[in-house]
């Protein structure tokens, strides 16, 4: 990579500019738009093969699968985009794909396009979670140690802010189409799905011309052996620090909760308490404002008492989400537990990644295998979530006990979290 000044303001905006723009496909394609789409416009009971399933479990199987394949390539792209200096050559090739899948969305009316629909929604779940991988590793490469917390709430904080500005326009297409001189709903939704392509791509350039630049070595087939041994080189030094393995294994289980509950909520909302339209658009939108708050909050939070009690703190609240999800009738109830999920979303990723960047040896330059071994356990984390929750709804035919599963996975989380070390070695009065 080429020389690099830390700390500059302009590459750190352009490194949370990118939050802001593939943040649409989190918010819209995965959380807020697109899962209620597909429930309403596909069969309540699907048949692939001699199996049946709830539309809802298919969903869940689908977001299991798309990070699956991506658990698989990402190890092997980052250690050749590191060997290479082709970071941010994967992360335009991943942002490539995931613009373009979701832009095919438009294309899926519902049953008749089901298989298209699903494959849509898997390319574009692939594009978005290889291409955070790169983006996640330039965080130690552009600031120091003690602006993490700070810059990685920042980023989150942009994603938060475009996405909800996109949102809303998506949203009055569908809930008043003829502001816009369209049909109806549906074709305000896949016109929608379309523009997050768009979004993503556009906004993303910005980032592409301001990021440090690749240092780009000759591409050859040999590459593909060294980017095993990248990953393998990584997981050796990993396995040898039992801090690290101990954080990751809390990060694993505490981050199977914290997707699915994401990639689910507006599902379980419409399923099993009859949200309308329109009030699913009032909770994703409390959900996403209250979580700027959220993120700087437990980021000030973790540089006054460290991030280990900030996270242990945020996962005592998710334990008490999903008990609480369990047993809630009441539509006002689910509110207040979305604003709960909201301040805890964002400060536990953006926590979790500044830790972990705390936790990797100082004198090893490797962060792309570094954080593409963090990024398999996050990607690990979500297919366990997202197909426990998946597996317990087709059995039981109630989302309820998926959601208290999910509790389970909280409490792991809690342990190993415990066990774990988080010391900065910042000194706190340089902290800002």
């Amino acid at each position: 990579m080429s020389s690099v000044i830390m700390n500059n303001r302009k590459t750190i905006n352009a490194w949370a500019i990118f939050d802001w723009a593939n943040s649409a496909y989190a918010l819209v394609i995965s959380t807020a738009i697109f899962p209620v789409y597909f429930i309403k416009y596909t069969p309540e009971e699907i048949s692939l093969g001699p199996l049946n399933f709830s539309n809802s479990s298919l969903y869940s199987f689908a977001v299991s699968f798309s990070y699956v394949i991506i658990a698989c390539l990402s190890p092997l792209l980052s250690g050749m985009a590191d060997f290479s200096g082709r970071r941010k050559f994967f992360l335009k090739i991943f942002t490539l794909i995931g613009s373009i899948a979701c832009t095919a969305l438009y294309f899926f009316k519902g049953e008749p396009q089901l298989w298209l629909g699903t494959s849509a929604f898997i390319l574009a779940t692939i594009g978005f979670a290889g291409s955070i991988v790169f983006y996640d590793s330039y965080l130690p490469l552009i600031v120091t140690e003690d602006r993490y917390n700070k810059v990685s709430a920042k980023g989150y904080t942009y994603g938060y802010i475009g996405s909800v500005l996109l949102l809303i326009v998506i949203l009055l297409m569908v809930q008043k189409p003829e502001w816009f001189g369209i049909s109806d709903g549906q074709m305000g939704s896949r016109l929608g799905f379309a523009l997050v392509g768009l979004w993503w791509i556009g906004f993303a350039q910005y980032s592409f011309k301001h990021l440090p630049k690749d240092t780009v070595t000759k591409f050859t087939s040999s590459m593909v052996k060294n980017g095993y041994k990248e990953i393998s080189s990584a997981f050796t030094k990993v396995k040898a620090s039992a801090n690290i393995k101990t954080f990751l294994l809390a990060f694993f289980f505490y981050s199977a909760g914290v997707q699915t509950v994401i990639y689910l909520a507006a599902i379980f909302a419409e399923k099993e308490l009859g949200f309308e339209t329109a009030e699913l658009i009032l909770l994703i939108l409390l959900l996403q404002l209250v979580a700027i708050g959220g993120a700087y909050f437990f980021s000030i939070l973790g540089n006054k008492k460290g991030n280990k009690f900030s996270i242990l703190c945020m996962i005592v609240i998710w334990i008490l989400i999903c008990v609480g999800a369990f047993f809630t009738y009441d539509k006002l109830v689910f509110y207040l537990l979305a604003s709960m999920v909201g301040i805890v979303m964002g400060g536990i990723q953006s926590l979790s990644r500044a830790s972990y960047s705390m936790l990797l040896p100082e004198k090893d330059h490797d962060t792309t295998s570094y954080f593409s071994f963090y990024d398999v356990v996050y990607k690990s984390a979500i297919v366990g979530g997202t197909f426990l929750f998946g597996v317990v709804d087709n059995i039981t035919n109630n989302m309820r006990y998926s959601v208290l599963a999910l509790a389970f996975c909280f409490v792991a989380g809690f342990y190993f979290m415990w066990k774990t070390t988080i010391t900065s070695k910042i000194p706190k009065e340089e902290m800002i």
